[in-house]
């Protein structure tokens, strides 16, 4: 079965399980919650603390315009974003980011828009803001963003939210 054959829905189901798998693998026990569960798609147990709820976002890669994201009224702990395979990117990756940090560095729009509560970034933008939390499978909420990255990709939003100059004659 080639992955065309493949629906969105089966995609996301199969990431799912693997974050749940490589959690469980990497010492973290967790399992895929009932489709349809409200907020999160997969709940973790470390040894030593409170079960973690997980929502999981898989984007095949693209540069430009291709976003992944959540809502702001999304009730979850950490963010697994799982990037496939896609135009330069032959390889699955995976970023596993606290949701504090996620509201901190995430795209919003304007509060009076109607996506005023997604949160989101570009699908390539992800890769180099969380580089630091690729493969995270021991969920450490002590990793730091790419914080060079985060600065250059604002300075292009305001750029693009600047009116244009206009000339006097």
């Amino acid at each position: 079965m080639s992955n065309h054959q493949i629906t969105t829905k089966q995609k996301g189901d199969a990431c799912e399980m693997l974050i749940a798998a490589k959690l469980t693998l990497a010492g973290i026990p967790a399992l895929k919650v009932p489709d349809n569960w409200p907020h999160y798609d997969v709940i973790a147990q470390p040894q030593n603390g409170q079960p973690l709820r997980i929502s999981v976002r898989a984007r095949t890669y693209k540069p430009g315009a291709a976003y992944v994201g959540y809502l702001e009224t999304e009730d979850f702990d950490w963010l697994a974003i799982v990037t496939l395979p896609g135009g330069s990117e032959t390889e699955r990756r995976f970023f596993l980011i606290p949701r504090k940090l996620a509201d901190r560095t995430a795209r919003r729009d304007a509060a009076t828009s109607k996506t005023a509560k997604e949160r989101y970034w570009r699908v390539d933008e992800v890769l180099k803001i969380f580089s630091r939390f690729e493969n995270n499978f021991s969920l450490n909420p002590f990793l730091k963003p790419n914080e060079e990255a985060l600065k250059l990709i604002e300075a292009r939003r305001r750029q693009k939210t600047q009116p244009a100059a206009r000339r006097i004659s």
